[in-house]
């Protein structure tokens, strides 16, 4: 249909109505997830008793609520997600950037192939693929210490194996996406700088790099929350030291209360704020 024709009332009223139920499908949960995490109850979840800051601020001993900022478990389990997905990143975005020049700039056999595999752990289940890795890294480290006495224990259930899990499958996301925006550069730029005398590094960091810098920082993002929100993989490894997703896991076993939906808020807005500058930093990137 042409756009500026006049549409029929009853496509305009159906195209409202999809708009509203698509938007309502996608954030009212999440509205009453945020409302609720502000009711004066002991259960995250309606009628109404009244709005309170308890399950933010509380921590009087003695008291019955244990607020998000006095909850010393939850904290930390916080600060072991920033810290897995801090490693996963770095790790991801490195690799991508090296898996990217390989696909992009080199010529061998194979290449077709190997390309094709590297997507494989994006469509194996996350449990599956946590197994595996669990069963593949428990044998080299019983191996290890069987033949030669040696205790690796990064190889154990917890936090270098969860690193190791969770970048199996991130990395590969990180290559797509820096190797969609090295495929659209103009590659004369570098030979006009190295027929100028530029060595290989300065071309790197004064051509290619700034080129690639939006397509890096968003692998970074987009591998940060992957990682922080991983919970199939994560379960398989983890250890002692439970990150963020399995410890609201394992307080919803036991019985959840609104200090989740606090938690659950504080991510919504930090999630945001974080979408938010990037797009203000692209924003002012295209207006330089």
């Amino acid at each position: 249909m042409i756009p500026s024709l006049p549409r029929p009332l009853w496509l305009r009223t159906g195209t409202v109505c999809y708009a509203l139920a698509f938007f309502a499908f996608l954030f009212l949960p999440l509205l009453v997830v945020a409302v609720f995490a502000f009711n004066d109850a002991p259960y995250p979840a309606p009628p109404w008793r009244g709005f309170t800051l308890d399950w933010f601020l509380s921590g009087a001993p003695g008291s019955a609520r244990r607020g998000l900022f006095a909850d010393k478990a939850m904290l930390g389990s916080l600060w072991t997600s920033l810290l897995v997905a801090g490693w996963v990143t770095l790790l991801s975005v490195l690799v991508g950037t090296v898996n990217a020049f390989l696909i992009e700039r080199t010529q061998f056999r194979g290449k077709q192939a190997l390309s094709l595999l590297m997507l494989a752990p994006l469509v194996i289940p996350g449990v599956i693929l946590g197994i595996s890795i669990l069963a593949f890294a428990s044998r080299i480290a019983n191996l290890a210490d069987d033949l030669w006495g040696l205790e690796l224990s990064f190889l154990r259930p917890g936090l270098p194996l969860v690193v190791l899990g969770q970048f199996s499958f991130i990395v590969s996301i990180a290559t797509l996406t820096i190797t969609a925006r090295l495929k659209r550069f103009d590659r004369t730029l570098e030979d006009a700088a190295y027929n100028l005398g530029a060595t290989r590094a300065a071309v790197f960091t004064t051509i290619t790099l700034p080129y690639l810098q939006p397509a890096l920082i968003g692998a970074a993002a987009i591998s940060f929350l992957m990682s922080f929100e991983n919970f199939n993989t994560t379960l398989m490894l983890v250890g002692s030291d439970a990150p963020l997703t399995v410890m609201m896991y394992g307080r919803m076993r036991e019985g959840a209360t609104p200090v989740l939906n606090a938690v659950s808020l504080f991510l919504m807005l930090a999630s945001a704020v974080l979408a938010l500058t990037l797009l203000r930093g692209d924003k002012a990137k295209s207006a330089a």
